[in-house]
């Protein structure tokens, strides 16, 4: 190795003086073009900022915050250990305050009251603008209370404290497009396989699923009710499929989650019973990892959790521009997702 090879050093950070210097103004005509301030011609606040582009210059973020009494961050508080809904819809909060200059912290708060009462702490010591605040549930609170923090507050995919905004996604509506779908496939003998009896979404798309059927003057067979797994799945099938005679068949099984689904089209197929010429099956979720790899791919109803967090996302930025929203919980739509496990309309 040549001994005259010189040192790496870190290059010093573009100053705004730098900058003013190259565009020929003064270091207040540049740091108000560079703020949106000021008077002065358009030619002149688009020279400035393209000279502040082209030698890299990157504006002091504390200052800026000092100055707007905002540090440009929001914080997600989740007990959603395993991400299965919260990082998609982090993922919308992030494409909603991106543009604006917006960070945003995830924070996992377990079901440990303490760790997110630490969290919680260390987000307001940063100065955070807002908390959205998010779970796996929505018939439970996260361990942590968010009631009287003097900063804004979002409630998604989880129960809100009172006079707080909330927003879910309309579970009601999402069993009635995967019923109704069945229906205009012509399935007219359609069984519910949904999850325990301790969640509140149970009920709602239970109560959706006999209401389209007695709509269309329809028979609705009893819910089973059991675990989120994809045995438990299997198990539905054995009780749904013993009578001897295809009559007394389902033709159609709608299911509580794509978990779920994929337990029965397995335990189906081990039958010789064939999805979905015989039997359709749709999901709920729309998990795609699991969804796609079913064989077939399983028909799900997605609730659309990145649009849900970019809702969130909006109205905290809303309540943090000091505008009132209407506290109470917003349902928004889900989506069906077609792939083959469903069938195809009678020819």
């Amino acid at each position: 190795m040549s001994s005259d090879a010189s040192p790496v050093s870190a290059k010093l950070p573009v100053t705004l003086r730098e900058v003013a210097a190259a565009a020929g103004v003064s270091v207040a005509t540049a740091s108000k073009a560079l703020n949106g301030q000021g008077r002065m011609t358009a030619e002149t606040r688009e020279r400035i900022r393209e000279t502040a582009r082209l030698l890299g210059f990157r504006p002091n973020s504390l200052a800026q915050s000092l100055l707007r009494k905002r540090s440009f961050t929001v914080g997600l508080l989740t007990n959603d250990t395993y991400g299965r809904f919260s990082l998609p819809l982090m993922a919308g909060v992030s494409d909603a305050l991106v543009d604006k200059g917006v960070s945003v912290f995830l924070c996992n708060v377990e079901d440990d009251q303490r760790l997110g009462q630490l969290h919680v702490e260390a987000m307001l010591d940063k100065r955070v603008d807002g908390i959205v605040a998010t779970g796996k549930r929505i018939d439970r609170h996260l361990p942590v209370d968010l009631s009287n923090l003097r900063i804004p507050v979002v409630y998604a995919f989880t129960q809100p404290d009172p006079g707080a905004v909330g927003l879910v996604s309309d579970d009601a509506g999402g069993a009635r497009l995967a019923v109704e779908q069945f229906l205009r496939l012509g399935r007219r003998r359609i069984a519910h396989v949904t999850g325990p009896a301790s969640f509140e979404v149970v009920h709602t798309r239970a109560g959706a699923y006999r209401d389209v059927l007695t709509e269309n003057g329809l028979p609705a067979a009893e819910p089973l009710l059991g675990a989120w797994s994809e045995a438990w799945g299997h198990d539905a099938v054995a009780r749904l499929f013993s009578k001897a005679g295809r009559e007394g068949w389902p033709d159609a099984v709608f299911c509580g989650n794509d978990q779920i689904a994929r337990g029965v089209i397995d335990a189906l197929r081990e039958r010789g019973i064939r999805v979905p010429e015989d039997v359709g099956v749709i999901g709920f979720d729309n998990w795609e990892i699991v969804a796609e790899a079913t064989r077939p791919p399983l028909t799900s109803i997605d609730m659309n959790l990145a649009s849900l967090g970019r809702e969130a996302g909006l109205a905290l930025l809303s309540l943090v521009d000091g505008q009132p929203a209407v506290p109470g919980i917003r349902k928004l739509p889900c989506r069906l997702v077609v792939r083959q496990s469903c069938g195809s309309p009678p020819q």
